[in-house]
């Protein structure tokens, strides 16, 4: 489930809006433009996304958004949030801090998915340093079950860079979809670099 999947979640069930449109295998920026990443093979974006700081996110699928996404969170400022809320919603996903630690940051991922996902079931798997944009950072590794009752894994990798996150989120299905992708996220993490 992508982050857009999150934050459109209506009724038990996911609300994907918009288009797509085709990511070449070939050095592209992503986000807010502050960072490029190399696929290794095409990948499919979606065009439309409901982030409180939408320039700062993007979403890619290659089998379509409940099978597998990748994430993308680019530059995002302190004070924003992942996912659009309302202020009178009484679960909220927490805001962005610039000073979060990778523990906070991954209880931040944990909260999306729960609040917004319609998660049932969440569990961390690993949460471990890692280099990302040259900077030190972490992977943080986890299941979840939806209430779709499909089971799924993630792997986040991210550096909180001058204050402001950078995130790069794999989330697929469990039985199949998450190894056939990891292959290619661990290629955009490693070819990923900031361009400002």
């Amino acid at each position: 489930m992508s982050l857009a999947a999150c934050s459109s979640l209506e009724g038990g069930g996911y609300g994907f809006g918009g288009g797509y449109s085709l990511v070449r295998a070939k050095e592209v920026r992503v986000g807010n433009g502050s960072i490029a990443v190399t696929p290794p093979r095409e990948w499919n974006k979606q065009s439309t996304t409901l982030f409180d700081d939408i320039s700062t996110v993007e979403d890619w699928t290659q089998n379509g958004p409940y099978l597998d996404t990748i994430s993308f969170v680019t530059g995002m400022k302190d004070g924003k949030a992942v996912v659009r809320q309302r202020s009178r919603d009484d679960r909220q996903v927490p805001k962005f801090r610039s000073n979060m630690t990778a523990p906070e940051v991954a209880a931040m991922i944990e909260s999306l998915f729960r609040v917004r996902g319609g998660t049932v079931d969440f569990k961390t798997t690993s949460l471990v340093p890692r280099s990302y944009l040259g900077a030190s950072g972490f992977q943080y590794d986890f299941e979840h079950l939806d209430g779709d009752e499909v089971r799924r894994r993630g792997r986040a990798v991210g550096a909180i860079i001058n204050g402001r996150l950078y995130l790069v989120l794999l989330d697929a299905t469990k039985s199949h979809y998450f190894d056939a992708s990891l292959p290619d996220f661990e290629a955009i993490v490693r070819s990923a670099r900031r361009i400002r």
